[in-house]
């Protein structure tokens, strides 16, 4: 059943067993944290990405 905001009821049920103990202040740190954990796993990506290109350019130019 959908509830008259567009949302599904199982829906509703799972939000509430994932962030009911939360107060707004909780949940709005842990959207944030969120977000700051994705910027930094891209950075991490993009570190070993550099590193094996760095790595690649040596061995085709014969220094390894």
């Amino acid at each position: 059943m959908i509830s008259r905001q567009g949302i599904a009821e199982n829906t509703i049920y799972r939000w509430k067993s994932k962030f009911g103990g939360m107060e707004v202040f909780d949940s709005r740190q842990l959207r944030e944290l969120k977000a700051e954990n994705r910027k930094l796993k891209l950075k991490h990506l993009l570190g070993e990405a550099e590193i094996d290109k760095a790595a690649l350019k040596e061995i085709v130019e014969g220094k390894w």
